[in-house]
């Protein structure tokens, strides 16, 4: 892996949509978004007024927005949920052989989409599987685990969508296809890195094992913007 600027990672929502994922922002200004269908996501160049009023003429009123951050938001923005977490890089990563996984694409959608609702693993919407390159297994025709990308800082690759079906669990399978979505998004040059709730310490116990190291703790906020 090259060596990857670790501020990216300070603010990886905007970098990534002024970056790599430009292609998928909607922008005005000094604030940027995904297309809602693929992710809730948005970023700011800074937490200063003219970042905040650019995102609230960007979104329009009563839109939802999630962030990564901390701190108190303008008065007229209206918090909806919080929690803590915390940000994660990958080490060391290896090749993987693992003829069970199998690339996961536009035809697979609705699995996603199924297994998603089953396991609730964070946000996932129609269109999130567009973000990167996804990876799952299937057994009898069903897809019961996956593991996909999401937010493409310079430099840095975002794991997520991590999850396993009930009566799939205690497997393996989550390990397996965090080591193989890493291993691919090293190929390319890139350096894996993830965000995991801070309440979910048997993922972070699983991440640890596999070489990665807390970077920050995070905050995952969610927003509405001004009613007017």
């Amino acid at each position: 892996m090259r060596v990857a600027d670790e501020s990216m990672l300070d603010n990886p929502v905007w970098f990534a949509l002024t970056g790599p994922q430009q292609h998928l922002a909607l922008r005005r200004g000094r604030a940027a978004r995904f297309d809602p269908a693929m992710s809730a996501f948005v970023g700011l160049a800074d937490d200063d007024d003219a970042s905040w009023n650019d995102l609230a003429q960007l979104l329009g009123p009563s839109s939802p927005a999630v962030m990564f951050r901390t701190g108190r938001a303008p008065r007229d923005w209206t918090e909806t949920f919080s929690g803590t977490g915390f940000q994660m890089l990958a080490e060391s990563v290896g090749p993987v052989e693992d003829p069970e996984i199998v690339p996961l694409g536009p035809n697979d959608a609705n699995d996603m989409l199924a297994l998603v609702r089953r396991t609730r693993p964070g946000p996932f919407e129609a269109r999130t599987h567009e973000l990167g390159g996804y990876l799952g297994v299937r057994r009898d025709g069903v897809l019961v685990a996956m593991a996909g990308e999401r937010m493409h800082p310079p430099g840095w690759t975002e794991i997520s969508a991590v999850c396993t079906d009930e009566a799939a669990r205690g497997q393996g399978l989550a390990g397996r296809l965090v080591r193989a979505v890493a291993s691919s998004i090293a190929a390319r040059g890139d350096r894996p890195m993830l965000h995991v709730s801070a309440s979910n310490t048997g993922a972070i116990a699983l991440y640890e094992r596999l070489g990665f190291r807390i970077r920050r703790e995070v905050g995952f906020v969610g927003y509405l913007s001004p009613a007017d």
